[in-house]
This record gives C-alpha cells, sequence and structure tokens, in this order.
C-alpha cells in the first residue's frame, strides 16, 4: 500500500513543526505538505495531493474554527478528510458540524494522530472519548414543525448532508450525486455515512424512512 499522504494545517509555525515531527516517525505516513489556516486550501489540495488533513485548532479553537469557515464553508467538500486537533470540547461540536472526521486531543499521541489519519482516510470517524458526551448529548429542546430537525437526531444535518439526503431519497447513486452537486464521489461517500450517523441508521433507505418521519425531507 502507498503511504498516506497528509497535509498539516495549523496557524502557529512551531505546531506545523512540530506535528511533522510526531508523524514523520509513523510507518505509512508521509508528510506532504504544510500550511497555516489562513492560506488557500483549494491550492494547497492541488499543490499537494494529501489523502487527509491535520488541522491544528490552536489554544482558541473558536478563532480557528471562524478563520477556516470564512474560506471553506464546508470540510466534507474538499477531496480529503480532515481531522481536527482541539483544545477542549468546546469547538468539538462546531468542528463536527464543519465537516471534521475525526476529533483529537492536542496532546494525542503520535500513533493516535496516525491512527487517526488512516480511519478518516478510509472513511471511518475517531473521536476521543471526552468529546462524545458533548458532542452527541442530546438537546433539551422539544421537536419543531415540520421540516425543522428535531431533538431525534443527534446532530443537524449541514446544508450539504440535505442535499445529498434529497438526492438518496430519489433513489440517485453517488456518481450521479456527485455529478449534480459538482463534487467528488468521494465526497459523497463521506457526506452519506456522516447522514447515517447523525440519522442513527444503518442503511440509505433507513436514511430517507427516517428523514421523512422527522420531516427534514418529503416525498
Amino acid at each position: 500500500m502507498p503511504d498516506l499522504r497528509v497535509l498539516i494545517v495549523a496557524d502557529d509555525p512551531l505546531a506545523r513543526a512540530g506535528l511533522a515531527v510526531l508523524l514523520a516517525g509513523q510507518p505509512g505516513l508521509i508528510v506532504a505538505g504544510r500550511m497555516s489556516g489562513a492560506e488557500d486550501v483549494d491550492a494547497a489540495m492541488a499543490a499537494y495531493r494529501p489523502d487527509a488533513l491535520l488541522w491544528d485548532l490552536g489554544w482558541s479553537a473558536g478563532s480557528s474554527l471562524g478563520r477556516a469557515l470564512e474560506r471553506q464553508p464546508d470540510w466534507s467538500d474538499l477531496n480529503a478528510p480532515v481531522v481536527a486537533l482541539l483544545p477542549d470540547d468546546a469547538g468539538a461540536r462546531a468542528a463536527w458540524t464543519l465537516g471534521a472526521r475525526g476529533l483529537l486531543r492536542r496532546d494525542a499521541e503520535p500513533a493516535q494522530l496516525a491512527a487517526a489519519l488512516a480511519a478518516a482516510a478510509n472513511g471511518l470517524s475517531t473521536i476521543d472519548p471526552s468529546y462524545t458526551g458533548h458532542l452527541f448529548a442530546a438537546p433539551d429542546n422539544p421537536p419543531g414543525e415540520p421540516g425543522t430537525q428535531t431533538a431525534a437526531l443527534v446532530e443537524p444535518l449541514s446544508p450539504r448532508e440535505l442535499a445529498v439526503l434529497r438526492l438518496v431519497a430519489e433513489g440517485l447513486a453517488n456518481k450521479t450525486i456527485a455529478a449534480q452537486l459538482e463534487i467528488s464521489e468521494h465526497t459523497v461517500k463521506f457526506h452519506v455515512n456522516a447522514i447515517l450517523g447523525k440519522l442513527g441508521v444503518a442503511s440509505r433507505t433507513e436514511a430517507v424512512v427516517r428523514a421523512t418521519r422527522l420531516g427534514l425531507i418529503f416525498l
């Protein structure tokens, strides 16, 4: 198997250098490039062709996420998954909603980083146990009107996920959905996996049924 190519994203140059050193010792993994969160992500993706991104949100996750949102409103639209490093649980939900497929603490061990990046590259999610209670806590709000996302969801669907879900409900394959939304088929797969997880179902059919009952889509 070819080495997993990783792009490191961090505002702090010392953090970028430190993460590169940590990952350099991990077998089957290569640091393809480094960049700050203020740089053009799409340009870096084209230049480095990573299989996964390791995005350090620094000691102020809110500020870093705000800057990321200005340049890339949905990490799931990237052609590679993002594993986010967080200082605490305050930014966990925002990073997850933005499209991170991995949530780890900034002090995670190198082997944990490598495992999370490999999992993300294979369509799986990795979440540090300290974040799960905060991330998937059931909201206290009662169910809303038809067409709104209710407390039955473990996590609200993003606008892009709703768009994918509507096309899934039409019976379209991932390749066709990708063409209609002008995104990669790989990205569609990430969206579908995220939709299944957020709806708490195991198949596309179950997702459509549950989403219909919740008023997210209408058949």
